[in-house]
C-alpha cells in the first residue's frame, strides 16, 4: 500500500475524478490500481473563490516497488503507515485469580472512557467511579439549567458521563503529536460506536452533542461487556496514600458514600473542574503546579456572515459546510489574544459547575445549523497573574488558579443579576466603551438569558483590565481577517473561565504522579490534554502505562 499526499482537486469537480487523478498522478495504467481508500481530504480557502480540495489517498497497486522507484524524489509518495493498534498486553487466563485489585478509573470523560476501554480491552476489568449521571439523565438535568435556571452541583455540562465535551462542538482533530496514529484508534472506536464513517478522512471532523450522547452509551456498554463495571453518583472524597520514608503508594480511595475501595493503580481523569477533588489532593500531599490558562468572552455573529467572509461564493457548499475560524492577535500590553473552542452554527451554553457562578461555553450539533457562529474570544493567563498572596514572585500556590477563576465568575453572576443569567455586550458598544441597552440583529444564543451591560465598567469590570484591553484592541484586528467581525451588533458573552486547567497534576515520564506511586494524572483536568482527541490519546497512553505495570511488562 502506497499513501499519496497533497492530490489537488477543484471544489466541484465530478464524483468519480478520483480514480483518473491518481492513475495521471502515479503514471500507471488504470488496472495497475487496484484499489484506493481516502485517508484525508482537507481544503485550501485562501482564495475563497477558488477553493481546491486536497486528498490524501492510501493506494494498492500492482507493481509498487516499480511505481517507488519510478517516482524516487516525489516527497507526496511514500509507503502508506500501518495505524493499526496494538495492544501492550493482555491478562493471561488466571490473571482474576491471584486476587489484585482491580484499577481504578477515576471520571468518564473522553480521557476516563478510552483509559477504561483499552483497560477493559486487555482484559484488566477497569472500575469507573463518575461523580456525575449518566448521559440522558445528566442531560435532562443540564436542560434544567438552561431552560429553568436550576443548577444541579453534581450533573451539568461539567459533571457526568461524557464530560465536558459532551456539550461541546464535538471536535476531533488536534495537533498532538502522534508517531502512533492513536488518534486513529479513538477515531475507530468512535465509529464502531455510530459515530459517521467521515470522521475518519475529513480534516476537520466533528460529531456534536446529540450523536455524542448514543455513541457514549454503547462505549460504556462495551466496557461493561468486557469485565468493567462503571459507577455513577460515586464521588471519591479521599485517597488512601501509604507511606514508607519519601516513598509514597496509592492504596484506594473512600467515596463520598463512605464505601471504602483498595486500589493500587488509579487514572485521575477528572476533568478541568472537579476543584473540591483538587483541593482534597492538594491536602494529602500530591505534587501539583499552577499553570497558565486563559479567560475571555464567547463572541457570537451570523454564521453566513463568516462563510462568506471566509468562503465567498462558495459559501454554502455541503463538502464545506458552516465555516470556521482561528484567530490571533498579540495586543499592545504583552497579551494574546485569541479564538477558542469556535462553534459554528452553533449556541453559547451555560457550563457553570457551582452555585451562583456564571459560565460560558460553546456548543454545536453535528448539523450545524443553527443561525449563529460562537467562539471563545480569550486572553492567556499566568501563574503569576492570578497569585493570591500578593507576591511579585516565588511558587504560586497551584489552587490561586481557582479561586481566580471563582472570583470572575461569581462577577459575572453578578453583573446578570442572577438566575445564572449571563453578562453581555454588543461588540461596537465594547469597543467604544459604553453600555449596551438593546440588541441588534444578532440575538444570543445563552440560555437562562443575557443580561446587557457594560462588561468593563469600572470597578466592576467583567474581567481584569488589562484583559478587557487586550480583546477591545484585537476585536478591530481581526476584522482585518474576517470581514464583518467587529461588527457592531455582533455579542460578547461573558465569561468564560475553564478554557483549560488551572493547575498540573506533574506525572513522569510512565504518566505516573512525581510522588505516589500508583496514581496516574490523565487528561484535561490533570494539565495533559485539550478537548476530546488528545484527552482520549492520553486516556489510551495512561492505561498502557497501568497494564504495563499490573501485567509486569518492560516499558
Amino acid at each position: 500500500m502506497l499513501r499519496l499526499n497533497e492530490l489537488r482537486l477543484p471544489l466541484d469537480h465530478a464524483e468519480d475524478a478520483l480514480r483518473p487523478a491518481i492513475v495521471a498522478r502515479l503514471g500507471v495504467p488504470d488496472a495497475d490500481l487496484l484499489a484506493f481508500t481516502v485517508s484525508r481530504r482537507a481544503y485550501d480557502a485562501r482564495k475563497k473563490n477558488a477553493i481546491v480540495l486536497i486528498y490524501t489517498i492510501d493506494c494498492e497497486l500492482r507493481d509498487e516497488p516499480a511505481v517507488l522507484a519510478t517516482k524516487q524524489g516525489d516527497p507526496h509518495l511514500r509507503p502508506a503507515p500501518d495505524t493499526r493498534y496494538r495492544f501492550v498486553g493482555h491478562a493471561p487466563a488466571d490473571f482474576l485469580a491471584q486476587q489484585a485489585p482491580r484499577p481504578l478509573v477515576v471520571g468518564f470523560g473522553p480521557c476516563g472512557i478510552f483509559a477504561a476501554l483499552i483497560l477493559a480491552q486487555m482484559g484488566l476489568r477497569p472500575i469507573v467511579l463518575e461523580r456525575g449521571k449518566e448521559v440522558r439523565q445528566r442531560t435532562q438535568d443540564t436542560w434544567g439549567l438552561w431552560r429553568k435556571g436550576v443548577l444541579n452541583p453534581e450533573s451539568n455540562v461539567q459533571f457526568g458521563e461524557g464530560g465536558a465535551g459532551t456539550f461541546s462542538d464535538g471536535k476531533l482533530w488536534s495537533q498532538i503529536s502522534d508517531p502512533r496514529h492513536l488518534t486513529r484508534k479513538v477515531l475507530a472506536e468512535f465509529v464502531k460506536a455510530g459515530a459517521p464513517e467521515e470522521i475518519l478522512f475529513v480534516s476537520k471532523p466533528h460529531i456534536g452533542t446529540f450523536r455524542l450522547v448514543s455513541m457514549v452509551e454503547k462505549m460504556r456498554a462495551d466496557i461493561v461487556a468486557l469485565g468493567g463495571e462503571v459507577r455513577f453518583g460515586e464521588q471519591v472524597t479521599d485517597v488512601h496514600i501509604e507511606r514508607q520514608g519519601e516513598a509514597a503508594q496509592l492504596r484506594g480511595v473512600t467515596l463520598a458514600s463512605g464505601e471504602q475501595l483498595r486500589a493500587d493503580h488509579l487514572v485521575l481523569a477528572l476533568g478541568h473542574s472537579a476543584r473540591d477533588t483538587f483541593t482534597m489532593l492538594h491536602e494529602r500531599g500530591v505534587f501539583m503546579e499552577a499553570k497558565p490558562f486563559s479567560v475571555g468572552f464567547r463572541i457570537e455573529h451570523p454564521q453566513s456572515v463568516i462563510d462568506r467572509a471566509r468562503f465567498g461564493r462558495n459559501a454554502g457548499n455541503p463538502i464545506l459546510g458552516a465555516a470556521d475560524y482561528k484567530l490571533v492577535h498579540h495586543a499592545s500590553n504583552g497579551r494574546s489574544v485569541y479564538s477558542f473552542c469556535m462553534c459554528p452554527g452553533g449556541t453559547v451554553v451555560a457550563a457553570t459547575s457551582e452555585p451562583q457562578r456564571v459560565v460560558t461555553n460553546g456548543m454545536s450539533q453535528y448539523s450545524r445549523n443553527e443561525r449563529n457562529a460562537n467562539a471563545g474570544i480569550v486572553v492567556g493567563i499566568s501563574p503569576q497573574d492570578y497569585r493570591q498572596d500578593g507576591k511579585a514572585e516565588g511558587t504560586v500556590n497551584p489552587l490561586d488558579g481557582m479561586a481566580f477563576q471563582r472570583f470572575w465568575e461569581s462577577r459575572a453572576y453578578e453583573l446578570g443579576e442572577g438566575g445564572y443569567m449571563a453578562p453581555g455586550q454588543l461588540v461596537g458598544d465594547f469597543i467604544k466603551r459604553q453600555r449596551s441597552r438593546e440588541l441588534g440583529n444578532v440575538l444570543p444564543s445563552y440560555r437562562p438569558g443575557v443580561r446587557l451591560t457594560d462588561l468593563a465598567q469600572p470597578g466592576r469590570g467583567s474581567l481584569p483590565v488589562d484583559a478587557l484591553d487586550a480583546i477591545r484592541e484585537a476585536l478591530p484586528a481581526f476584522e482585518r481577517q474576517i470581514a464583518g467581525f467587529s461588527m457592531p451588533d455582533a455579542v460578547l458573552t461573558g465569561v468564560e473561565t475553564r478554557t483549560s486547567s488551572p493547575l498540573r497534576i506533574t506525572r513522569n515520564r510512565q504518566h505516573e504522579s512525581l510522588n505516589v506511586r500508583g496514581l496516574y494524572p490523565a487528561g484535561e483536568g490533570a494539565g495533559y490534554a485539550g478537548g476530546i482527541m488528545s484527552a482520549g490519546v492520553d486516556g489510551i497512553e495512561v492505561a498502557e502505562s497501568v497494564a504495563r505495570v499490573m501485567l509486569g511488562l518492560a516499558a
